[in-house]
């Protein structure tokens, strides 16, 4: 099994900065690519930035120049540094894994538990 782990959430003031980490734990072989998407209060889960097994990243129009992902392959561990925030960003944040448990097998994505961000004075 595996377990997708986030962290870092919480309230902040509007400006300021949060980093986020998703742990992967169990039974991995790879991590193919990593997401991190967002739920707003009272709206659809949105696509927010991504990265790849060789560090290509991708990111929402509404957060681009000012969130950045990363990953630490040796910890199995994604961020997502958040700067800038602003109270649009209030949501709760998930983070998605498409992981090979073995070799020569398809991955299979993992979500996790998500973290809440809330950004208000």
């Amino acid at each position: 099994q595996v377990n997708l782990v986030e962290s870092g959430g919480g309230l902040v003031q509007p400006g300021g900065s949060l980093r986020l980490s998703c742990a992967a734990s169990g039974r991995i072989f790879s991590i193919d690519s990593t997401a991190w998407y967002r739920q707003p209060p009272g709206k659809q889960r949105e696509l927010v930035a991504t990265i790849t097994s060789g560090g290509s990243t991708t990111y929402a129009d509404s957060v681009k120049d000012r969130f950045t992902i990363s990953r630490d392959n040796a910890k199995n561990t994604v961020y997502l540094q958040m700067n800038s925030l602003t109270p649009e960003d209030t949501a709760v944040y998930y983070c998605n894994s498409n992981i090979r448990t073995r070799s020569f097998t398809e991955p299979v994505r993992f979500w996790g538990q998500g973290t809440q961000v809330t950004v208000s004075s």
